[in-house]
């Protein structure tokens, strides 16, 4: 049996994926998965999730060489929601920062909340 006939997933074939770091739980990022992405990450331990914006699979950190290594997963109750445990190499954001969620609503403004960890344009090349 597919354990992946078991996921929800929406009417475009995906499944929300929570990324969340294995040692501390600090939320990394949420990307999203079809049942080939899913069943990619099961296969080869390392997060592989579906672009909507591209449509296409992309292995993170193919091109940083920022890989998550998976430890746990997760269902949630109505089986719609996917938690990674992951062991995230270096950082998660394409942007510079270990977390996607770097930013903080304070004031009514949104304040940046964590030190950047590397400069992206020299990992990316100003390609993201």
């Amino acid at each position: 049996m597919d354990f992946t006939n078991e996921v929800k997933f929406d009417e475009n074939g995906l499944v929300p994926v929570i990324i969340q770091d294995w040692k501390n739980n600090q939320v990394l990022m949420l990307a999203y998965m079809n049942a080939e992405a899913l069943r990619m990450t099961v296969n080869s331990g390392k997060t592989h999730f579906w672009s909507r914006s591209r449509k296409q699979f992309w292995l993170k950190g193919e091109s940083s060489g920022h890989t998550q290594e998976v430890k746990e997963i997760f269902f949630d109750c109505d089986s719609d929601t996917i938690l990674m445990k992951v062991e995230q190499k270096v950082a998660a954001c394409h942007e510079g920062y270990r977390s996607c969620f770097f930013r903080k609503l304070e004031n009514d403004t949104l304040a940046v909340v964590e030190e950047k960890i590397f400069n992206e344009s020299e990992v990316y090349g100003g390609k993201k």
